[in-house]
């Protein structure tokens, strides 16, 4: 197993073709793509076809990026993942971050403990100097998530979408941190 990151109760590893019935258990619960595809699940064949492959791909290209399966380190047991990745069309030193967990781990804080690790490594191994993240408007607990991490609200704005999604009218939000304020000090003296 290539481990990318250890939290206090997470592992981020890199995925494998044998993750592929746990994606599909993940993108198969309507509740967890109810975001993303307006609950619309994904087949297994797109699943091992398309998704798990695409995944791979990043690991070609070293391990500065990727999509990481999230692993609780009690139990062993797949969580979702996490992707830490350049934006499409954006600065090489910007990283768009993203996150899918199973309903059994939603509100217990993995999330946000996976993503304040990434953005630390981000910042201090990987050389990125800011980070983004987006959600629709409407999506209140990936908007925590983002919160909770130390991103802040940047705009919202609209983008076609290919599914209908209620909620989809209000648009998405765009969250961004950047090195300099990660590294600002929470309370400077003063």
């Amino acid at each position: 197993m290539l481990v990318f990151l250890e939290t206090e109760r997470l592992v981020l590893r890199r995925f494998t073709m044998a993750d592929v019935d746990d994606l599909f258990d993940l993108d198969g619960d309507p509740e967890v793509m109810h975001f993303i595809t307006g609950g619309r699940t994904t087949p297994s064949e797109e699943i091992e076809n398309d998704v798990l492959p695409a995944f791979l791909s990043y690991y070609e290209q070293g391990d500065r990026y990727g999509f990481w399966a999230a692993i609780e380190k009690s139990t062993g047991g797949f969580l979702g993942w996490f992707h830490f990745r350049p934006r499409e069309g954006g600065d090489p030193d910007e990283a768009e971050l993203g996150y899918r967990f199973k309903r059994s781990a939603w509100g217990k804080g993995y999330a946000t403990e996976g993503s304040r690790a990434l953005i630390q490594k981000g910042f201090t191994e990987l050389g990125v100097r800011r980070v983004v993240a987006e959600t629709m408007v409407v999506n209140a607990a990936s908007r925590r998530v983002m919160e909770k991490a130390g991103l802040a609200y940047v705009r919202t704005f609209h983008q076609p979408w290919p599914y209908p999604i209620e909620g989809s009218e209000h648009g998405d939000v765009e969250y961004a941190l950047r090195k300099a304020d990660w590294e600002r000090p929470a309370n400077p003296p003063g």
